[in-house]
């Protein structure tokens, strides 16, 4: 398996979750993002050191096996195309030749090769490894983030024609790549409803200790994602609401006006074993997304474990979240935004709205997802 995300990340990761349901029947090797070369460059000035030698650590147990790399990947974004092709297969074969050295040692066969989102650094991967099947995953339109604009459309496109099998966490994402290959197709999305528990706590000490309604949003704080304008707008106007945010946030949300409104509280990362806590004492969960490439077929986790907690969420009205129509309130506007917070406000004490969002989400088990992937392997 590979990821842009590695093991280990302190937020959760759909390729994490896969990744444990896989090694339940088969044995995992699981591959951390190899640096670019820059980045490495980077590292070594700040901390005085770079790795020098592969290695993985695992727990046979589980059948799950951790490989983190001594390759370095050249810097290649900025390239031209025709050098950028050169140079992302010099860096596959680098690539390629610790993935076989592992499994090799780790005595695995009858390879399946799973890569999630990473169309650039695993584009060669199937040629240089010869799997015996290859799954390519889809959970984000990158093609249309800006560090991917330049290259990222051609070697998606190129990756999707060489799977045997594309599997994608929304309908929108399985139709962007199915006229460049047949066999894609949706299966969902997984919540791992183990780290979210019942039990009545008091409030976070972060929490402001006044007694209006909590508004929240917990997940990665992120200007390219999330509708910063009308958030100040709405932040400044609604005082009488408190507005909490949780997690990571970019620069725009750092540098934004938020930071200096009296009713705004960013409580910055949390456990993810912990952001049941936060969830439980939000009244209205919130995901104010822009509309753009990136949002509008995305399916946001988070949706999910609001609604496994039993709270009312107020999410953008797009493509993805109309599937969410009879448990979510979907908005178009600002105005709207606001009458939403404060229709879901009235109702959140509904016990019988709250088990039926809890009974909706419950049905979006990560096992759901792997059993949909094996019969389509088998097919």
């Amino acid at each position: 398996m590979m990821s842009l995300q590695n093991w280990g990340d302190a937020l959760g990761s759909n390729s994490y979750n896969l990744a444990m349901e896989f090694a339940k029947q088969n044995r995992v090797l699981y591959v951390n993002r190899a640096p670019d070369r820059i980045s490495q460059f980077k590292n070594f000035i700040k901390k005085g050191k770079k790795k020098s030698k592969s290695d993985w650590i695992g727990n046979p147990l589980i059948n799950l096996y951790v490989l983190d790399t001594r390759t370095v990947m050249e810097s290649i974004n900025w390239l031209p195309s025709r050098p950028f092709q050169h140079f992302n297969f010099i860096n596959g074969k680098r690539l390629s030749k610790e993935i076989k050295h592992a499994t090799v040692k780790l005595g695995m066969r009858d390879l399946v090769l799973f890569i999630d989102n990473d169309f650039i650094r695993g584009l060669y991967l199937k040629d240089l490894i010869s799997p015996a099947v290859f799954i390519y995953y889809i959970r984000d339109n990158l093609r249309t983030h800006h560090y991917f604009s330049k290259h990222g459309k051609q070697c998606e496109e190129q990756i999707a024609v060489k799977a045997d099998l594309i599997v994608a966490n929304s309908r929108f994402l399985a139709e962007l790549l199915k006229p460049l290959n047949a066999n894609s197709h949706d299966i969902g999305q997984g919540c791992d409803f183990d780290l979210f528990k019942d039990d009545e706590i008091d409030k976070p000490a972060e929490f402001p200790i006044n007694q209006q309604p909590n508004i929240g949003y917990i997940g990665n704080i992120v200007s390219y994602r999330l509708d910063l304008s009308m958030l100040e707008l709405i932040c400044k106007k609604r005082k009488d609401w408190n507005w909490i945010f949780v997690g990571p946030e970019d620069t725009p949300f750092q540098k934004s006006i938020l930071h200096h409104l009296p009713n705004v509280y960013f409580l910055g990362i949390k456990k993810e074993t912990d952001l049941w806590k936060y969830i439980q004492h939000i009244n209205v969960c919130i995901n104010p997304q822009l509309k753009n490439g990136m949002t509008e077929g995305n399916y946001p986790r988070k949706i999910d474990e609001y609604l496994y907690m039993g709270k009312p969420v107020v999410a953008t009205n797009t493509d993805f979240m109309t599937n969410f129509s009879n448990y979510v309130y979907l908005y178009n506007n600002m105005r709207e935004f606001e009458n939403c917070i404060e229709e879901a406000l009235e109702e959140r004490s509904d016990f019988n709205k709250i088990c039926k969002r809890r009974k909706f989400a419950a049905d979006h088990s990560w096992k759901n997802c792997t059993e949909k992937i094996y019969t389509l392997m088998q097919n």
